[in-house]
């Protein structure tokens, strides 16, 4: 009669048992990931993921020209609000790093206006680069926000 396979006596299954635990106690480390790691982190974009919508979101009144996730920037074309045509602007957006942090963002405004039916540069007020980076980073706190809380 032929044993079965893996037929061991108790002793030398515990043996066994007890080194294939210290084995995989071995592998880890003492450092195990907390839940407070934000998923933004973990994606296939190179930037904060939540930064990243929110700014998508933020500027989608203009058409984009050019947005790149790798990067992190996001450049819209020339905006014209309907009531206002006579008035146009272009925004560019630098997400500079992974964590969701104010100084992770970077926002620049153009502005043009039409006078004798050409564009002319015109300054951007100072206050409204920084709304614009505030509403971006507050949309991406609750974009978090919602994401943890799920």
């Amino acid at each position: 009669m032929k044993p079965a396979p893996f037929a061991y006596s108790t002793p030398a299954r515990l043996v066994a048992a007890c080194a294939a635990i210290g084995l995989l106690a071995a592998c880890g480390g003492r450092e195990r990931p907390t839940s407070e790691l934000p998923t933004a982190q973990v994606n296939a974009i190179g930037v904060n993921a939540y930064l990243w919508r929110a700014a998508l979101e933020t500027v989608s009144f203009a058409p984009l020209a050019s947005a790149d996730s790798s990067g992190g920037i996001v450049v819209t074309d020339w905006y014209a609000n309907p009531s206002n045509p006579d008035e146009r602007v272009k925004l560019a957006i630098t997400i500079l790093d992974q964590q969701l942090r104010a100084d992770a963002l970077r926002v620049s405004a153009s502005r043009q206006v039409r006078q004798s039916g050409t564009w002319v540069e015109a300054p951007v007020q100072a206050a409204t680069v920084q709304k614009l980076e505030d509403i971006i980073l507050t949309e991406a706190r609750d974009l978090r926000r919602k994401a943890l809380s799920s």
